[in-house]
């Protein structure tokens, strides 16, 4: 009977003197030579040939660096991610290396790092302003090109990502051409109040969302302490409360009307437009309101029109559509004695995911900054002019367009799993098959003639037959567990042999995909994903990604480019983050924008680690100017309403009660006490071996820990400035 072992190994090549049907040779009844050896084999799983040479701008090109990075990332000299924090204007020196911020970030204080776990979240605000300016400057350029004879001033709608240092910045970068806020809440508003209190007195506080009486009596407050604000109708119940509430307050107020225009966007976001949309007034509604605010004397009120078509606007000529449509109603309000002086565009400028320039994505854009803000001027002013009125004040709500390039998540793959089957020997296999059941080993004879006779998949039926009946044998007990492992791997060096077995791995990252990318759980959103070193290796495999939850969902298997796997490199050491090899980072990029107020604690995972890195003249060009550690297990029990003091309390005394009754050394109880402690205090993410706080003190049962005894943080967050100030590399 012919032994299978020459599967032993992934490679498609038949070992010497066998062949499959339709090749050269001729099938012989025996495939191990007189060694009783199976062939070696010298081929990659997912590679069919290893390059003798990668070069950087191989590695470039086959995660789209180029494509969805530019002008803020790019592969440097070693082999890392740089970032470019000026953009284009980046000069060599400036480029920040992601791998010397992730160790600076990650190794222990003692070291002269931060210590901070992650996955984490690096900042660059010098990329936030370039994107602000660069925001600017193509719409001062439009304007400048076309004669348009009124300017820009944009607004951030801070539910993208309501950050305090994100928001903060804005305003600072944003003051010297009167960048303001948007706000669609509360709690918004209140955040947006406080911090245009430091921005340019002309930034407009546009306030949207649905309103009661309070949001707008806190929105015409604002409007008091002489903030630019703007209430946006969504409503046209909501005129009733603005009336009333700003004539109780003595305060005239700046209103506006959101339009449901017929104009809509197909695609996945532009669920918000059209007649049918979520938010607005029609023609009829906005007929009512001019009649309305005409009755009260508060027509001069109306000073601003604002619309959204959707996130993510593919082209330019659906955006021209949309504004062009939209200026006629300016024009239209303006011609029954408003006194509008602004088209609010909303938002819509989108960004490449994938680097395809694809009009036809979610995922991508078919134009540059520039482009987008020629086809608004454009439009309205083609408009205007043929009507005779005056341009308006042009403001839009570019939220996912500002804030995304600046945040990348950083994270480490823990392990992989592996589905190298170990090479079966001659004996090896004659043992397994003279243990199989007589049923079963009609089976095995079937694979074996075809084998011989180099039937492809008459191989795969039998052997997938031969596995099936194992099971069923495992099942009712007439089978061991280590013949049914025998046996999956017997079929599974079948299937490697043909090559038809599935060679994408399983990278176990220290990750939760709900809170960290909440959007490719929810909608399917894809991000950018690569590894932000070793780019000087070709990658030798390819995987997906798994993460930390109990959860089937809790894995990332799409990627951009219509990938269901990801080009990744071996893990080094023995692939598990105790091991003794170098940590294999992979970064998400783009991911800016809502991930961190859209994520969940899904398995009390809280959120990751944040710094915030600007570009210095240094050694390494960056200083660490602000870090945070991510929320503890505390602070996520705290979130269930649970009291960590109150539970360290209870295992403590439940330890006490142990060592009183005699069951356990005394010493030994309290100090695992207190090994106990240091838990609530660490985050929910693996960590290695080293820093586990609970360790064995030799062969007594004894425990021990660093902390002496457990202080309650009570509020981490408010004492993160005091931990990390401020560290430059």
């Amino acid at each position: 009977m012919p032994a299978l072992a020459c599967f032993a190994d992934a490679s498609v090549a038949p070992p010497p003197g066998y062949a499959f049907s339709g090749e050269s040779a001729p099938p012989t009844s025996e495939v191990f030579s007189s060694s009783g050896e199976p062939p070696s084999a010298n081929t990659a799983v997912a590679f069919t040939a290893m390059p003798a040479t990668w070069a950087l701008a191989q590695s470039a090109a086959l995660y789209r660096v180029d494509g969805w990075g530019a002008p803020y990332f790019t592969v440097n000299s070693s082999g890392n991610i740089s970032i470019r924090p000026h953009g284009v204007g980046t000069l060599a020196h400036q480029e920040i290396d992601l791998l010397k911020v992730v160790r600076k970030v990650s190794e222990p204080k003692s070291s002269g790092g931060l210590g901070l776990q992650l996955p984490l979240i690096v900042r660059f605000p010098d990329v936030l302003k370039n994107r602000l300016e660069s925001l600017q400057s193509a719409f001062n350029f439009a304007i400048q090109s076309h004669g348009y004879e009124a300017h820009y001033q944009g607004v951030y709608p801070v539910k993208c990502n309501q950050d305090r240092y994100v928001v903060e910045d804005i305003v600072e970068f944003g003051s010297g051409f009167r960048f303001g806020l948007e706000a669609g809440s509360k709690p918004e508003l209140l955040l947006a109040m406080s911090c245009l209190c430091k921005g340019s007195p002309e930034a407009f506080l546009v306030c949207n969302g649905f309103k009661d009486a309070e949001y707008v009596s806190l929105a015409l407050v604002a409007r008091k302490l002489h903030l630019n604000t703007v209430i946006v109708l969504e409503q046209e119940e909501e005129l009733d409360f603005v009336i009333d509430i700003s004539q109780k307050l003595g305060v005239r107020p700046v209103i506006g009307v959101r339009a449901k225009l017929r104009t809509k966007h197909s695609g996945h976001f532009g669920s918000t437009s059209g007649e049918k949309g979520k938010f607005g007034l029609t023609t009829i509604q906005i007929l009512r309101v001019v009649k309305k605010l005409k009755q009260y004397e508060m027509l001069d009120c109306l000073q601003l029109l604002h619309f959204h078509i959707g996130s993510q606007i593919p082209s330019t000529a659906l955006l021209a559509d949309g504004v062009g449509e939209a200026a006629q109603i300016y024009c239209e309000l303006l011609r029954l004695g408003a006194c509008v002086k602004v088209i609010d565009i909303g938002g819509g400028l989108g960004i490449d995911y994938d680097g395809s320039k694809s009009q036809d994505s979610d995922i991508s854009v078919g134009y540059s900054l520039e482009e987008y803000a020629s086809a608004v001027v454009q439009a309205v002013q083609l408009v205007c002019d043929r009507k005779g009125v005056k341009h308006p004040v042009l403001c839009s709500e570019s939220g996912r367009a500002v804030v995304s390039h600046h945040s990348i998540l950083l994270f480490e793959a823990v392990s992989a799993s592996s589905y190298q089957s170990s090479p079966m020997s001659f004996n090896g296999l004659q043992d397994l098959v003279e243990r199989l059941p007589n049923d079963v080993l009609a089976d095995y004879r079937n694979l074996s003639a075809a084998a011989v006779h180099g039937e492809k998949d008459n191989c795969l039926l039998y052997a997938e037959q031969l596995k099936q009946r194992c099971v069923e044998q495992f099942k009712e007990g007439s089978l061991g567990i280590e013949q049914l492992a025998e046996v999956d791997g017997l079929c599974e060096l079948v299937s490697k042999a043909i090559g038809v077995s599935d060679p994408v791995r399983t990278y176990h990252v220290n990750l939760s995909v709900f809170t960290s990318i909440p959007d490719f759980w929810g909608i399917g959103q894809l991000f950018p994903i690569i590894p932000i070193h070793r780019l000087d290796e070709c990658p030798a495999v390819r995987g997906i990604l798994s993460d930390l939850t109990c959860d089937s969902d809790g894995k990332i298997d799409k990627f951009i480019g219509g990938e269901s796997s990801l080009p990744l490199h071996e893990l080094e050491g023995n692939g598990c983050i105790n091991g003794d090899g170098g940590s294999y980072y992979l970064g998400m990029f783009l991911g800016g924008a809502y991930e961190e107020a859209l994520g969940g604690v899904h398995n009390l995972f809280g959120g990751p680690s944040v710094v915030r890195v600007s570009q210095r003249n240094g050694p390494h060009n960056f200083a660490v100017t602000h870090a945070a550690p991510g929320p503890s297990c505390s602070d996520l029990l705290r979130m269930m309403h649970f009291e960590p003091h109150l539970m360290f309390e209870t295992l403590k005394h439940r330890a006490e009660e142990l060592a009183n009754n005699g069951n356990d050394d005394s010493n030994g109880c309290m100090a695992l006490a207190s090994g106990l402690a240091r838990y609530f205090d660490n985050m929910p993410y693996l960590v290695a071996a080293s820093s586990c706080s609970l360790t064995a003190a030799g062969g007594n049962g004894y425990y021990y820990c660093n902390n002496e005894k457990f202080v309650p943080n009570v509020d981490s967050v408010a004492v993160e400035d005091d931990q990390w100030s401020y560290c430059v590399a």
